[in-house]
């Protein structure tokens, strides 16, 4: 008996995280097979993508998504992105709205794909684009770089405020609440209902939101209806931060980020910030770096490719075709206490030499974890951990050792992906909780993701037993294995009270009041800020692994 398509609805709310989104949906798309020939993937496509027809006949893909941005995004008429039907499945009649605007033009990618569009040819016998773009300076909006079909119901824009210039942004935490209603909010309404309609076994939604601009009050409103209308549903929360701030409206940033991680939480299973910064505040550290990694931080277009990466390990869990895990169970497994602010760390790519097995990549790691912090939290290194989740997608496989041949570490003698990696990570936390996932497929690269990887690495993103000849042409990386971990423990909490420390210490009313205009009511502002005081003594914890007394947590706050 096979087991039943657990479907996902995918909820992309703002600008950045359209940008992260479109990466991770070309990262889909590259894993697609159209052959019958071909033996299916680690993945079941069918949980994030919706199958349909389009008026030639054509069996073809396209994202079970709904995106929100502001005028100016997409930067191309709908039309331009959208495959038109046969006949419109099942589902509501929608009306159709004009904008007739003069589109800016194209860059060679978005041309090259309109040509294969012209050429009519099904999905099977599309030739994939495969040349070497280098859209690092003409990628303006997420549509720059946007490779796949979307249905006709998928986008949606919010008119009432600008991508450009300096007037009607959606800057406040406030502004975004206060969107959703009549129009909005109807839409939202119908697009939900068609997509939830059409599936059979729905398990959730993941929702890409925005965390530094008014998008996260958009999204606190939006999760709220999702937990409302949709009970019993996973609800997987992204908070998105791009490294990059405009310098005037950083104290904004910071209270957006910390209304939204309040607020998001609240409303979904699960909720995990997601940003190459290093750290929330209107103060951080370095950005994050990798070593196999030459991206640019403060270029959207590379930090959005990092994290889509990241994603497509992190959400693997409840896209697998064999043993797939539910949104509810990862949620459930990590969100204990009240604990449902969760940290990531990625190894993007995963440092492995070509050939080699996964007890020698891991050996070669065995004085510290190969993951960088991914939500500006940094490990706190003691072994301290209320859960963790890791995945790992594109290992080598086991290792192989001749009859009579001694291991050479504790690793080599294990006879499983799972077992060699349970072990490893147990030698850091010994005593934490952890499920973990393998898939022997790595994350397929195809354009016009930047070619933004170490020469170290070679074209199946393993790393080179020998470096390149000085002066030679970088290969073209065409797929990376990458590793991540969900994780909860002690080191959230002193993560929370710093982003409430932070917030705390303003006084808003005199250093930004039009913060305020548009709401939150400086008292549910307040009341906001205790949520997140006491959501940081969730995570606290001394060495013995016993809760503190309340009156040595108050100590603590003052």
């Amino acid at each position: 008996m096979s087991i039943p398509c657990r479907e996902v609805i995918t909820v992309q709310l703002g600008h950045y995280s359209n940008f992260v989104g479109t990466h991770w949906w070309n990262l889909q798309d590259a894993s697609l097979s159209y052959d019958p020939e071909t033996p299916p993937g680690d993945t079941q496509s069918g949980v994030v993508f919706r199958e349909g027809q389009t008026l030639g006949g054509h069996v073809t893909h396209t994202p079970r998504l709904i995106a929100m941005d502001v005028k100016g995004n997409p930067s191309f008429p709908l039309k331009d992105f959208c495959l038109t039907y046969k006949c419109a499945p099942s589902g509501r009649e929608g009306s159709l709205m004009m904008h007739k605007e003069s589109p800016p033009a194209k860059n060679f990618f978005l041309e090259d794909l309109d040509k294969l569009d012209v050429s009519r040819l099904p999905d099977s016998q599309l030739t994939r684009v495969q040349s070497g773009y280098k859209l690092e300076g003409s990628v303006k909006v997420w549509s720059d770089f946007l490779r796949i079909h979307l249905h006709p119901r998928t986008i949606s824009v919010i008119h009432q405020y600008n991508h450009d210039g300096e007037a009607h942004r959606l800057e406040a935490f406030g502004q975004g609440e206060a969107l959703l209603q009549g129009q909005v909010l109807e839409e939202l309404e119908d697009k939900l209902h068609f997509f939830v309609e059409e599936c059979d076994y729905l398990q959730g939604f993941q929702v890409f939101c925005d965390l530094a601009d008014g998008f996260a009050g958009l999204g606190s409103k939006v999760t709220e209806m999702l937990q409302d209308s949709y009970g019993g549903r996973g609800i997987l929360t992204w908070g998105l931060a791009p490294v990059s701030y405009s310098p005037m409206r950083d104290l904004y940033h910071q209270l957006n980020c910390t209304l939204g991680t309040v607020h998001l939480a609240n409303n979904s299973s699960l909720f995990c910030p997601l940003t190459l910064r290093g750290g929330l505040g209107r103060r951080p550290s370095s950005p994050a770096a990798f070593p196999f990694l030459t991206y640019d931080p403060a270029l959207w277009y590379h930090s959005s490719a990092v994290l889509a990466l990241a994603l497509d390990a992190l959400t693997l869990p409840y896209r697998l075709r064999n043993n797939s895990v539910p949104m509810w169970q990862v949620a459930d497994t990590l969100a204990v206490s009240g604990r449902k602010v969760v940290a990531a760390y990625g190894a993007v790519p995963f440092p492995m030499m070509h050939s080699s097995s996964l007890p020698d990549a891991l050996s070669a790691c065995a004085d510290a974890l190969p993951w960088k912090p991914l939500s500006a939290c940094p490990e706190a290194g003691d072994g301290r951990c209320y859960g963790q989740w890791a995945t790992l997608k594109g290992y080598e496989g086991q290792s192989s050792l001749a009859p009579g041949t001694e291991p050479t570490t504790p690793l080599h003698s294990l006879h499983s992906g799972e077992d060699v990696l349970d072990a490893y990570i147990r030698s850091f936390y010994p005593s934490a909780p952890l499920a973990l996932q393998l898939a022997s497929a790595p994350s397929k690269l195809i354009p016009p993701f930047p070619q933004m990887f170490s020469p170290s690495l070679g074209a199946q993103g393993f790393l080179q037993s020998r470096p390149p000849p000085p002066g030679s042409a970088a290969p073209v990386v065409s797929s990376v294995p990458v590793m991540t971990s969900l994780h909860s423990g002690p080191s959230l909490g002193s993560w929370l009270t710093e982003l409430h420390r932070g917030a705390a210490a303003l006084d808003i009313r005199r250093v930004a009041p039009s913060f305020l205009s548009q709401g939150p009511e400086m008292a549910d502002y307040q009341e906001a800020l205790e949520q997140l005081r006491l959501l940081a003594r969730c995570y606290r914890d001394d060495s013995s692994g016993v809760m503190r007394s309340s009156s040595e947590e108050d100590d603590d706050d003052d």
